[in-house]
């Protein structure tokens, strides 16, 4: 019986400390027809020597070099070498329990292409795992058990970027990793949502995600917090923004700021609404700042929410239902 090739894409860049655990995990997959394209993004560690040593005894793994700089152009190089039908991705610092590969692979072929393969994860760490990670963890594991996971993607990145497998056909279909967009994995994911790729419902722990301080993730620039804002309201003006609605922001902190200056530099009209007392009726970048209650009286608005508050989220939602609003249609959740 045929078996397919799954290819497995995996950059890294300085993470000697925990190649080897990772490696092995993947060779200790109990569905054994992969290829791992594992792309060294200039190392100025062991690390390519590691995993040398690896792909010295298994011609299954494939070591490259970055033509490039940075994940994108990691991924694209391992992508390109690639030849299986399904493709998943693998970070280098993390570990894949024995059975993610078989799990993700027979749910793919139960379901069929234009789905995307998910699996529960679950955060390690060595100096144990604060709660902001812990909160994602079972706020994305939740998500993942219905396959609603585009519910909230306006939030925070809905798949987990190294637990993820697709057909070969649909991520070239959704252009994956072109052009450079970062974080790459919150663009992959709304690619994903864009294309109507529907996921695959997993109520199993697939992967393990370790943490620590010189995480990419947490140190580089790519993953401030800015681009993660201008990633969503690209991505929402381009999917979900109806022109025949007049957009309304909600909110005056940090990131609704960020949303109104780009949309004031892109001439998109908006109205701003918040629920300060101190900042109702000033100014802002040009537009005066509205109380919240004139949202009964905007016509056919559209609202981006960018309160944090988990409280105040929740009295936002209950006002919105009381004017008979719908998510997505009406209103999102920026955060």
């Amino acid at each position: 019986m045929h078996k397919p090739l799954i290819s497995i894409l995996t950059p890294f860049k300085n993470t000697a400390p925990y190649l080897s655990a990772c490696i092995n995990s993947i060779l200790n997959q109990t569905y054994p027809h992969w290829e791992l394209l594992i792309v060294d993004d200039h190392s100025t560690d062991n690390s390519f020597h590691i995993v040398n040593a690896f792909a010295e005894k298994d011609n299954r793994i494939k070591l490259f070099k970055n033509p490039g700089s940075g994940i994108i152009d990691a991924l694209q190089c391992a992508f390109i070498h690639s030849k299986g039908n399904y493709i998943t991705r693998m970070d280098s610092d993390d570990i894949m329990l024995p059975n993610k590969l078989d799990v993700l692979m027979n749910n793919l072929i139960t379901h069929g292409e234009k789905h995307v393969a998910v699996g529960l994860v679950e955060y390690f760490s060595e100096t144990g795992v604060g709660e902001g990670y812990k909160s994602y963890e079972i706020w994305l594991n939740n998500l993942t058990k219905t396959g609603s996971n585009y519910s909230e993607i306006y939030k925070e990145c809905v798949i987990p970027s190294p637990c993820w497998m697709l057909h070969r056909n649909d991520l070239i279909a959704c252009d994956a990793f072109n052009p450079h967009r970062y974080p790459e994995d919150y663009d992959l994911t709304f690619r994903f949502y864009k294309h109507n790729f529907k996921c695959v419902p997993c109520n199993v722990v697939l992967h393990q995600w370790r943490d620590y301080s010189t995480r990419t993730s947490r140190t580089h620039i790519h993953y401030a917090q800015n681009h993660f804002t201008e990633l969503k309201l690209r991505h929402f003006l381009e999917i979900d923004y109806n022109k025949e609605k007049t957009l309304t922001i909600w909110g005056a902190g940090t990131k609704g700021k960020l949303m109104a200056s780009i949309l004031l530099e892109k001439n998109i009209p908006f109205e701003w609404i918040c629920d300060n007392p101190k900042k109702i009726g000033k100014a802002i970048y040009g537009k005066t700042m509205k109380d919240f209650n004139a949202l009964s009286n905007i016509q056919n608005p559209q609202s981006i929410v960018t309160v944090a508050n988990k409280t105040a989220q929740k009295e936002i939602r209950d006002y919105l239902k009381t004017l008979n609003m719908q998510p997505l249609q009406d209103y999102i959740f920026f955060c």
